[in-house]
């Protein structure tokens, strides 16, 4: 009977740093690249063995720049991998060629055990078996274990009994459940603050399942108990159910197959992103506002540590000329990408998210009512994207005379207000429902500027666009204002107008 871990799942909040690492150090293989299953706007990376077989599986969900969350009870805290006893020796010493932090050996139910950590804070044990010398360097064979902290260790234990696991040894605290292939190490975490999700912590373990038919007997089982909610998934890859155990783990039962090979083959595994079936409709957006990244050593952007965060796309293609991207309230920075794209399908995008705050969501300044704004707040984030601006020019290689801001609504609001502020700054803009949020609009010269300013028809705010517009042309500004059929969302009104102005603006 098939039994043990087939996949671990994790969120990491840099890709970059996540790929260079179990790629790069830890040495195992991209099999599968994805759009979630849930959400398709977050990345999610497969790692394993060459083949990509369950029991070899480490995943990540990419909540890029994300917020931490914190290890707790109720949790996968821990990863163990597979190495063979002899090569505890050479991981010491790569991991101190690498400069990565590393404690041990130590010996953790008699095997010599490595703990490091992964870019994201997550611990990573490489534990030393009787398992056959590949040779060296070689990544790790397979998964060991994990270790789950429980404030319930018992039940947690019980429950977990049932998917093939059998007792096993204790040893400080930890209680052991022994499958054919690895292990579940239960710590009694009683009294210890609980878990909150995030980046930087296991999202859940999945345990393997031989079918589908095993997976659904399974389900009718949980049910009759009255477990927590339980639920049944096509994942394409493998079927999965997710179901928490009695202290609040989440636990995943996963098929072995069809397998990461289904969609690609064999030599070719995880090259290639791949878009859920249901979000087929979405796909060409979404590979343009997924976060970009290199595998060791292809050419690379090393992205920089500037005033706001950023995402960059560079399409395969590029001719040079940058689009920046100013979101609207609660948007982030890729929300904007697919209509860049398909704007200037051939321009690097440059995306920034807001670092203002208003109800938990994303803005580039503070706003006191609908019609007033914090004005402080204003003049301090336009002197941010000044040092944002000139910094990534340098960084990035940018040609300033190639830029065009593009802002939606709050962005586009920033945006005009940063060119009364720092005249010059921006010389080209696409300002989509912007208004002027400065209560005194400076006298500036901003001849040489060209502006597309897009109001929508129906757009509640678009009355006060006229107040903008009029102070752009008293200032020199080379203004095309145009009113869309469209309230204040975005419309398809909005990609033609911005498309035929740039078009307009190359061949001028």
């Amino acid at each position: 009977m098939t039994s043990g871990i087939h996949h671990v799942t994790a969120i990491t909040r840099d890709v970059q740093a996540n790929v260079d690492f179990w790629m790069g150090f830890i040495g195992l293989r991209l099999v599968k690249q994805t759009g979630g299953f849930e959400d398709a706007e977050q990345l999610h990376l497969f790692y394993g063995n060459a083949a990509g077989d369950p029991g070899t599986l480490v995943t990540f969900l990419v909540w890029q720049d994300g917020a931490p969350g914190r290890v707790g009870h109720a949790q996968v805290a821990e990863i163990a991998l597979a190495i063979p006893r002899g090569r505890i020796g050479d991981w010491l010493t790569r991991a101190m060629q690498h400069r990565l932090p590393v404690e041990g050996p130590s010996r953790e139910f008699g095997a010599p055990v490595l703990r490091l950590k992964d870019p994201d804070g997550i611990i990573v044990k490489l534990v030393g078996l009787d398992l056959p010398d590949s040779g060296w360097p070689a990544a790790p064979a397979r998964l060991h274990g994990v270790t789950i902290w429980s404030e319930a260790p018992e039940q947690t234990a019980a429950f977990l009994g049932r998917f093939g696991f059998d007792a096993g040894p204790a040893e400080g605290g930890v209680t052991r459940l022994v499958s054919d292939s690895d292990v579940l190490d239960i710590r009694d975490a009683t009294g210890f603050v609980s878990g909150i999700p995030g980046s930087g912590t296991i999202d859940h373990v999945a345990l393997r399942i031989p079918d589908s038919a095993a997976i659904e007997a399974h389900r009718a089982a949980l049910a009759s108990r009255n477990s927590s909610d339980v639920t049944v998934h096509d994942r394409k890859y493998f079927t999965s159910l997710y179901v928490r155990e009695p202290a609040g783990t989440l636990i995943e039962l996963a098929t072995d197959g069809p397998g990461m090979g289904i969609d690609e083959t064999p030599d070719h595994l995880g090259e290639t992103l791949m878009i859920p079936p249901h979000f087929a409709d979405r796909a060409a957006d979404l590979r343009v506002s997924l976060p970009q990244f290199a595998r060791p050593g292809e050419e690379r952007t090393v992205m920089r540590q500037l005033p706001f965060i950023h995402r960059l796309h560079r399409p395969e293609d590029p001719d040079g000329s940058v689009l920046l991207l100013l979101h609207g309230t609660g948007g982030n920075e890729a929300d904007l990408m697919p209509l860049a794209h398909r704007i200037a399908p051939r321009a690097t995008l440059l995306g920034l998210r807001g670092r203002s705050t208003e109800e938990g969501v994303a803005r580039f300044f503070r706003r006191i009512t609908a019609t007033s704004f914090d004005q402080d707040d204003i003049r301090a984030e336009a002197a941010a994207f000044e040092a944002f601006l000139t910094g990534a020019v340098a960084a990035y290689g940018l040609d300033p005379d190639r830029i065009t801001v593009l802002g939606y609504s709050n962005g586009a609001n920033f945006a005009a207000a940063v060119m009364a502020l720092y005249p010059g700054l921006i010389r080209r803009a696409i300002l989509i429902r912007a208004m002027a949020v400065l209560e005194d609009l400076p006298q500036v010269d901003l001849a040489g500027t060209r502006i597309l300013g897009l109001r929508g028809a129906a757009d509640p705010y678009g009355r006060y666009a006229p107040a903008l517009n009029d102070w752009l042309l008293a200032s020199g500004v080379d203004l095309d204002a145009r009113t869309v059929k469209a309230g204040h969302e975005l419309a398809e009104s909005d990609l033609t107008a911005a498309q035929n102005w740039l078009l307009g603006l190359t061949v001028g």
